[in-house]
């Protein structure tokens, strides 16, 4: 694919970046760096939300972090939250839902925002291995191909073709302050061998942002388990260590183990 000034942001460098995440909060976690980084450079950058609907308190929240990253308005498929059932009266839960559906919802949005770079979940379900992130990490696979073959999925749009789709997740090394800390809540830890991290991006300029941006998502800031809550009960310097730095695997199109490092997401 041949980039343009609309789709990288004015010649900035930064390709254009739509995050497909599973719940509100995840794009700040996971990727509210990158999203921050692109957004300061001139890039287009967006998140597709697969669950909780519209009218919830969340959707509020996810209003208020997407304006601090400057990734525009919510872009909610409102499914199910598998472990909140007031997340979505009378939908189906996004692990549930019929993957065909699943897909269609996410190529539309991928044909009309026409995303260079799409960032989800990896395999693994992204540390905890949440069955919503695992099932945002299929369908976003399969709706970055679907959405550049103009016969499937024909009402949602004239086909685009992404030129790159990144995997949010952690290495072996990268572990070392979030190891006790989700172990202390009883939550699990997944990684992946450090040779399968494609990019790893120092977001330390944009991290007060990526910090407002998680503390936005307010409702999380309560409880034990949320991850929002745990981080904010850390000392500053140790909470830095954990957010400074973003990960990911490379997907499609090329191979999966990039051995290289990067200062950014590239096509």
């Amino acid at each position: 694919m041949t980039s343009s000034a609309s789709a990288t942001g004015s010649g900035s460098g930064c390709p254009s970046l739509l995050g497909v995440f599973a719940h509100p909060d995840d794009e700040s976690l996971l990727a509210g760096g990158v999203l921050a980084q692109h957004a300061a450079s001139g890039a287009r950058t967006a998140v597709v939300t697969a669950t909780w609907a519209g009218d919830t308190a969340r959707a509020a929240e996810l209003d208020a972090a997407l304006t601090v990253l400057g990734a525009g308005e919510p872009r909610m498929l409102g499914y199910g939250d598998a472990r909140n059932e007031s997340s979505a009266p009378g939908r189906s839960r996004w692990c549930d839902v019929d993957l065909a559906e699943a897909v269609a919802g996410v190529v539309a949005h991928i044909r009309r925002f026409r995303p260079e770079v799409v960032v989800t979940h990896d395999a693994l379900g992204q540390l905890t291995g949440h069955p919503d992130h695992r099932r945002t990490h299929r369908v976003a696979l399969l709706a970055v191909e679907a959405a550049g073959i103009g016969r499937l999925h024909p009402e949602a749009g004239e086909p685009w073709r992404t030129s790159a789709l990144y995997a949010a997740t952690h290495p072996h090394s990268g572990t070392g302050d979030l190891g006790p800390l989700l172990s202390g809540v009883g939550k699990g830890l997944h990684s992946v061998p450090d040779e399968d991290v494609a990019a790893v991006v120092d977001v330390t300029p944009w991290l007060a942002q990526k910090w407002d941006a998680i503390c936005a998502h307010t409702s999380q800031l309560r409880g034990e388990r949320p991850l929002p809550a745990l981080l904010s009960r850390l000392d500053e310097a140790t909470r830095h260590r954990i957010l400074a730095t973003e990960y990911f695997t490379r997907i499609t199109p090329g191979p999966a183990h990039v051995h290289t490092v990067r200062r950014r997401l590239t096509v």
